[in-house]
């Protein structure tokens, strides 16, 4: 009887490790959002959603806009599946298509998307993303809401030849920046009202790269409108179609 229970519990984790492999080993079915997890170079986990466009090419042939989505602080204290709340990774996952290939990470709890620790992890999940899928580099774009916003301000100010269209949503930034960035396009989104992160911080900072001499940056005040202007931004077409105009230039 012994022999009985142990063959059967050696063959039930065959299979189960067997299943988790091949789980890992396949790739997520265009027109899906799917939850993964990506090790980092310093050993941390970075759980992330995954969208790939319906007329994503499993073979490789064409290559797909990339998008990269911050979350704001209250999607950190949850399961991942709370980074769907609000934004593109909501949409798709309501079954809307998007012609990007959208990327949307965890930030922990105890930790802030403009540090960076978490700036560092974000550029390798992307390297990872971009050497497993059909991605096109020229065609990357960075977005993100609230502690989000501060993420976008901060990464595309460390990589600013990363991104070919940048838009924060009510987030703050490093006016000292101002030069590196002045030359990315950039769309800038913020309420008015917001009491959570002061509205003057986007007044400063797209005030400080059109000193530095941009005339790529854009800038809607959302009137009478607090610290939930994301919701309006992220339904508005055109900021998907701005995006999908820009292409970063060959060195």
């Amino acid at each position: 009887m012994k022999t009985v229970v142990i063959l059967t519990l050696a063959i039930l984790a065959s299979m189960t490790f067997s299943d988790r492999t091949n789980a890992q080993d396949s790739k997520p079915a265009a027109g899906k959002q799917v939850e993964l997890s990506f090790k980092t170079s310093d050993g941390a986990k970075v759980d992330y959603l995954l969208y790939l466009p319906k007329n994503y090419d499993t073979t490789g042939a064409k290559k797909v806009p990339m998008m990269l989505f911050l979350h704001g602080r209250g999607e950190s204290n949850g399961p991942l599946s709370l980074v769907a709340k609000w934004g593109p990774p909501k949409y798709v996952q309501a079954g809307q298509d998007m012609p990007f290939l959208i990327v949307s990470p965890q930030c922990p709890k105890e930790d802030y998307w403009n540090s960076s620790v978490q700036l560092n992890r974000l550029t390798e999940l992307l390297e990872e993303v971009t050497s497993n899928y059909s991605v096109d580099e020229k065609k990357s774009y960075l977005t993100g809401l609230s502690m989000g916003g501060y993420g976008s301000w901060a990464l595309s100010a460390k990589y600013p030849k990363k991104f070919a269209a940048v838009a924060p949503v009510c987030g703050g930034g490093e006016v000292e920046s101002a030069e590196k960035i002045k030359d990315i396009p950039i769309w800038v989104w913020h309420g008015d009202q917001d009491r959570a992160v002061p509205f003057d911080e986007s007044v400063e900072m797209v005030k400080a790269i059109k000193e530095a001499g941009s005339t790529s940056i854009k800038f809607t005040s959302l009137e009478g409108i607090g610290h939930n202007c994301w919701s309006a931004a992220y339904a508005t077409p055109q900021l998907y179609q701005w995006m999908l105009q820009h292409s970063t230039k060959d060195e």
